[in-house]
């Protein structure tokens, strides 16, 4: 089983989108995926319930105050969403599951140096075990000097970046549906499936 863990401290991110379509994948690709939501806000669990009985399964994954539980044998996928402020014994607990942490970033100063300071955090954490770490930029406009700014820092962090996700209401409008890009026709969402192929391929296994 491998838990997919998509954390920021700074809230707003796009964290809950990232999570929902990671599971959305994980899901069409015929996993048994369950997906949890640490926020207090739940809104990947607000998520699962407006999501049609057609679509690829996704389970919910239950969450105590002062544990997570373990899912259940046959679940190949685990993906959690985490609040904002993620720190101290709630971050130990959870980097204590994650195979695979994703972390997402907007084009703004504010997100940047919260951001900082998280990767130093997890630099402490991650001392001995084998997490693979990941960024993706959220809402990002090629055309703008922000975003020209948002990948010079990426590109110093040394970690992988998997890609830059545009701002589109595709995402608005599957969520209201409980669904993700990969529960609809490809030629719907084609430019933002193009986006995410380098992300598919890391969740599978590929550098």
């Amino acid at each position: 089983m491998q838990v997919v863990v998509v954390a920021n401290p700074k809230g707003g991110v796009g964290k809950t989108t990232l999570a929902t379509n990671i599971a959305g994948y994980l899901a069409s690709r015929g996993h048994a995926v369950m997906l949890g939501d640490a926020d207090r806000q739940q809104s990947s669990r607000l998520w699962l319930g407006l999501r049609a009985p057609t679509a690829a399964p996704i389970q919910t994954w239950a969450l105590g105050d002062d544990d997570i539980a373990r899912p259940p044998k046959g679940t190949t996928y685990v993906v959690l969403d985490t609040p904002g402020g993620l720190h101290g014994k709630a971050f130990n607990r959870v980097m204590k599951f994650a195979d695979r942490l994703v972390i997402p970033l907007q084009p703004s100063v504010f997100d940047i140096f919260a951001t900082r300071a998280f990767l130093d955090q997890l630099a402490e954490h991650r001392h001995g075990n084998k997490l693979q770490i990941a960024l993706v930029g959220m809402r990002v406009d090629a055309r703008t000097l922000a975003a020209d700014k948002l990948k010079a820092y990426v590109d110093s962090l040394g970690l992988p970046v998997l890609g830059f996700l545009r701002d589109t209401q595709n995402y608005v409008h599957l969520a209201a549906s409980g669904l993700t890009l990969f529960d609809v026709a490809p030629g719907r969402v084609e430019k933002d499936l193009e986006q995410w192929a380098p992300i598919c391929q890391w969740l599978d296994g590929g550098p």
